[in-house]
């Protein structure tokens, strides 16, 4: 089969389409047959050396597709079946992978398969950041950060849908007007962001930043929250924050900060099923909806990695065998 290999690690030029063998599932696990790959930056990460791998592998752990051969002991599923995962082993950059069946969810046969492979880490990221990590209520005014991206997009159509009022941040005209199509009240510049917020909040400010940016944005973010507000510290694309003082909560407004992660909200199979079902139902009820940012053939997945580098892109790209 053909699969993405990484023989030592560096820029997008070491994305190389290689014939492999084809992976065999072990007891617990799933064969499955790629339909569609998301690509997502840790991947970057990876390939570059950020986070060190060792050469050669084949990235990705998302992908969706269907099912063509169990390993031993596997139950629920079965050759046929068509799944999506945000956790696979052994690499999704393929035309076919592995997964344990933990890791597997079943996708309704109303939901095309490219369309369920871009919501496993993006969808479950939104979902626990709009009803986990943070619980906004109906009239209740949050901020999300860059909200043209792919977790943005979604946690605002999640949020809107239980009568949260969103603002948004995007960097240009067509991202705002993205974003205010997803569902946001006002979408706005990073510029002056935080003032922004208060003025319509009535000088208020609001109840939850969810805020996947960082450093560039953290400062602004704490003095856009309201008395007893919360911030959603999720992901940092500019860059790491630094050490602060703590008594600049309470400065703040008896304020309250989290620093979440998926893997701790995704802790068991009733917790990952809830998430994937409320995910595919939204989407069943055109409630949610993915919005694709680019769709690239496996050999060209170098071309993808410098899209989603160069930060151009909105919503979710996708790699098809």
């Amino acid at each position: 089969m053909r699969a993405i290999v990484v023989n030592e690690l560096g820029g997008p030029e070491v994305l190389e389409i290689a014939e492999v063998d084809e992976p065999r599932p072990l007891p617990g696990e799933l064969l499955v047959e790629t339909v569609a790959v998301g690509v997502n930056f840790i991947e970057i990460y990876q390939r570059s050396g950020v986070y060190k791998m060792p050469t050669p592998f084949t990235p990705g752990a998302e992908a969706a597709g269907t099912v063509l051969e169990v390993g031993e002991g596997v139950t629920g599923f079965a050759p046929g079946d068509r799944i999506a995962t945000a956790g696979a082993q052994r690499g999704t950059y393929a035309e076919r992978f592995v997964v344990h069946q933990d890791q597997a969810t079943h996708v309704p046969d109303s939901i095309e398969l490219e369309v369920a492979a871009a919501l496993p880490l993006q969808g479950c990221t939104a979902h626990y950041l709009a009803t986990s990590a943070a619980q906004p209520q109906p009239g209740d005014t949050v901020l999300v950060h860059a909200g043209a991206g792919g977790v943005g997009l979604l946690l605002t159509q999640l949020l809107a849908a239980r009568g949260v009022r969103v603002l948004t941040t995007a960097s240009t005209e067509v991202k705002r007007q993205l974003s205010l199509e997803a569902g946001a009240s006002r979408s706005f510049s990073y510029e002056g962001f935080g003032e922004q917020a208060r003025e319509l909040t009535d000088g208020e400010g609001v109840a939850v930043v969810y805020d996947g940016v960082g450093r560039d944005t953290f400062d602004e973010s704490l003095g856009a929250l309201r008395v007893r507000g919360e911030m959603v510290l999720f992901g940092g694309s500019s860059g790491q924050v630094p050490p602060f003082d703590l008594q600049r909560l309470n400065a703040g407004g008896s304020l309250s900060i989290t620093r979440p992660s998926l893997g701790h909200f995704m802790r068991t199979p009733a917790e990952r099923a809830w998430r994937y079902r409320e995910l595919f139902e939204a989407v069943e009820a055109s409630t949610l909806s993915t919005s694709s940012g680019g769709r690239f053939a496996l050999a060209d997945a170098a071309e993808a990695h410098r899209a989603l580098a160069g930060r151009g892109t909105t919503g979710k790209l996708v790699l098809v065998p």
